[in-house]
């Protein structure tokens, strides 16, 4: 029994533990390829192309477009694993690029990440029309868990335009690994 519940014990402190968020930059950065659409607000999804938690941050960002429509534009990067094309899971790309509204984009070397200062599989930001981050954080409950959480709920106000909406949340995935660890 001692054996079963430190296992258990073990594996739901795997579940609830956040990724490194990263500091994501005030203001949107010039540098990025990456181009924010002029009068919108724009989001941005980080994900591992081979984490399981990406699954559950694509699901959550599908939830949130229905809310949201036009409202804001959306770009899902994919880090780029190497090894060519086949280095993003195909379904995961086809699903975050059927959202409705949403550009799939592969970074290259982690180039994007690194301007973003993002560090975790499902960080996503959202900056306002303006150029301001208004948003950083993840839209998952926990690891790989998809369903009504704080993080989703302080996006879509962001989204909205609420003015007490919670700037972040924790996020849930794995590290991507073409970005340096902070230390």
């Amino acid at each position: 029994m001692a054996i079963v519940g430190t296992g258990l014990t073990a594996l739901w402190r795997y579940e609830v533990a956040a990724g490194e968020p990263g500091t994501p930059p005030a203001r949107w950065p010039e540098a990025s390829a990456i181009a924010p659409v002029p009068g919108r607000p724009t989001l941005i999804m980080w994900l591992h192309p081979h984490c399981p938690c990406s699954n559950a941050s694509v699901e959550e960002l599908d939830r949130v477009m229905a809310h949201v429509g036009d409202r804001v534009a959306v770009h899902v990067v994919f880090e780029d694993v190497g090894g060519g094309d086949d280095a993003t899971e195909p379904a995961l790309w086809t699903r975050a690029a059927s959202i409705h509204g949403v550009s799939a984009v592969r970074d290259v070397g982690g180039v994007e990440a690194r301007r973003f200062e993002v560090r975790t599989s499902g960080q996503t930001v959202l900056y306002d029309a303006d150029g301001r981050l208004r948003f950083a954080g993840g839209i998952t409950g926990s690891r790989g868990h998809a369903g009504d959480n704080s993080g989703q709920q302080a996006l879509l106000a962001a989204i909205l335009g609420d003015a007490h909406a919670m700037p972040g949340a924790p996020v849930y995935g794995c590290a991507l690994r073409s970005v340096p660890e902070a230390g």
